[in-house]
């Protein structure tokens, strides 16, 4: 199939085409290759997609005109949404970006798929929308309605606006909640890639909640896989949905909703103990409270998408962080 793939030089995107071209698809990219991070780090991604089944298409979501035209021209059969402004802390700084790419970038998404006849949506959603609730493992079957962050919000108002558009024009739309995604040519805002960088450099690293946190840490191969299963299976309306208590999670449009994550959470100290064993190296470690917006702890409940697209995480962090910091140590040249 044809599948527009957003946020293509991202760091789930870049994995997630992999994965749906070896799956026999051909992938158009999509990406703005903005400077939120190191375009560098971006545009190496993108070099070692390399399959013939691979074009790369640099545009901005929010722009209405030449995503309509995109989407006219292309007659995308599927589309993966992973696109979007990224990071809790952030949002805090640069409330604008988030609605620009999150809010108008997929309503342009959603206006594409509908006008064009796609036959599913993917589209990214973060375990962020839980926010103040505690009763764990988070379950898609209650409701999350209280974000923590503009980050989680916009997130949110996805999942909303991809089932007004279920619902009214029958596009079959699936929601995919990640939980702390790392791994190699991961995003250099997150904890992994800050605190390999900082230990090898001999410098503190930032630890907030003075490590009082916990995380469902899930391999960026485990999640690109488990996008690829959801995308083959297309959303469908839920027979036994009840709208006098309605399923947050499903819907008698063709709705969907899941959690993929690991189902395993860590404690961030443990986190860090296998960074430092990785690298023979010891932390410095400097304890700071918990900031606005995070949560103390994520723990996803997968039972769902384990049930109905066979999605089996399957990567320890003792193995997944040791790939990453030789990834880490190769790219950037550094001697453990």
């Amino acid at each position: 199939m044809k599948i527009l793939l957003t946020g293509a030089a991202g760091f789930i995107g870049a994995q997630t085409a992999h994965y749906l071209l070896a799956a026999g698809h051909e992938v158009i990219g999509l990406d703005n290759l903005n400077d939120y991070y190191d375009v560098g780090l971006k545009q190496a991604r993108l070099a070692r997609l390399t399959a013939p089944g691979f074009r790369f298409v640099k545009l901005d979501l929010a722009d209405d005109d030449a995503m309509a035209r995109l989407f006219a021209r292309e007659r995308f059969a599927r589309v993966v949404h992973l696109a979007a402004q990224a990071g809790v802390r952030h949002s805090l700084k640069e409330p604008h970006a988030y609605i620009r790419s999150n809010i108008t970038g997929t309503l342009n998404v959603l206006e594409g798929a509908r006008h064009q006849g796609v036959e599913h949506l993917v589209y990214a959603s973060t375990s962020s929308v839980y926010g103040a609730n505690t009763d764990m493992p988070f379950s898609v079957h209650r409701i999350a309605d209280h974000p923590l962050s503009l980050y989680g919000a916009t997130k949110r108002a996805n999942e909303l606006m991809a089932h007004s558009y279920s619902a009214l024009f029958a596009l079959p739309t699936t929601g995919l909640r990640f939980f702390t995604v790392y791994g190699p040519w991961g995003r250099p805002d997150m904890a992994l890639f800050t605190f390999t960088r900082n230990i090898l450099e001999g410098r503190p690293i930032d630890v907030y909640n003075h490590g009082h946190h916990a995380r469902d840490f899930t391999y960026v191969d485990d999640i690109a896989a488990g996008v690829v299963r959801a995308c083959e299976r297309i959303a469908q309306p839920d027979p036994h949905w009840n709208s006098r208590a309605p399923d947050p999670a499903t819907s008698a449009a063709p709705f969907r909703l899941y959690n993929i994550g690991n189902h395993q959470p860590v404690q961030l100290m443990r986190y860090i103990e296998v960074i430092e064993q990785c690298l023979g190296r010891k932390a410095q470690l400097n304890l700071l409270p918990l900031q606005p917006g995070d949560v103390p702890e994520t723990f996803a409940d997968i039972d769902d998408l384990v049930h109905d697209v066979g999605y089996r995480p399957a990567t320890p962090i003792e193995v997944g962080v040791g790939r990453f910091v030789d990834w880490f140590c190769e790219y950037y040249g550094y001697r453990r």
